[in-house]
């Protein structure tokens, strides 16, 4: 299958508040270079949370908007694309499809799936909803990570076209088994094999398999 895509990128700016964030991107034409980093022109305002290797990249899909409209009727107009600070929105993709590790090409280049978007306080503030990044992580609408495995020069122009399979485990799976269960080590060993899972999520069900524990999400979450 090919799924056409459109791109996008921010730079980042201040939020009365809230943190400076790059989450207000415009669409891109033309030829953009991807680099291990992201596309050219894309900023991240907190490099220990975002972006890096296994983030370079977010995705959303185009879909999911009409579902946040009829949720919040009040804020209709600011569910467009790329309103959660996506790179890439397409339809006919989501998390029920795409598995942790798919390779996708995009013009020259390939890129990995390496794990859910991880929702945070900053899209309270975004949306002016007080607990958008909770109820976002519920849902499973959460959108996912790519690391760029093979750089190049990507445009509108070039569909997204899964090139390679390497687990069974989906997006939308690997969000309820990190934050919908009770603590399951069986589970977690099972999101760990998948190929391709980003280091952070891999550190982060280790560190659970050892101390038999799940980590506080209030901060990311709600900023607390």
């Amino acid at each position: 299958m090919r799924y056409p895509v459109e791109g996008f990128t921010g730079r980042v700016q201040d939020y009365e508040g809230s943190r400076p964030s790059a989450i207000a991107k415009v669409q891109v034409a033309g030829e953009l270079t991807l680099t291990e980093r992201g596309l050219t022109g894309d900023e991240q305002a907190e490099s220990k949370i975002h972006g890096g290797p296994d983030r370079a990249l977010c995705h959303y899909p185009r879909e999911h908007y009409l579902h946040w409209a009829r949720e919040f009727p009040e804020q209709e107009d600011l569910f467009v694309a790329p309103a959660f600070g996506e790179n890439l929105s397409t339809e006919g993709l989501n998390e029920q499809n795409v598995f942790i590790g798919d390779i996708f090409r995009w013009g020259e280049t390939f890129i990995q799936v390496t794990q859910p978007r991880s929702p945070c306080f900053k899209l309270n503030f975004h949306f002016a909803i007080s607990d958008m990044a909770s109820i976002m992580q519920a849902s499973g609408k959460t959108g996912w990570l790519y690391r760029v495995v093979a750089g190049g020069k990507v445009s509108a122009e070039a569909p997204l076209v899964l090139a390679s399979r390497v687990s069974d485990v989906t997006v939308h799976e690997a969000g309820v088994i990190a934050w919908s269960m009770p603590f399951d080590d069986e589970q977690y060993h099972r999101l760990l094999s998948a190929a391709g899972l980003s280091a952070s999520w891999t550190r982060t069900l280790q560190k659970r398999r050892t101390s038999g524990k799940i980590e506080d999400n209030s901060r990311r979450l709600w900023g607390k």
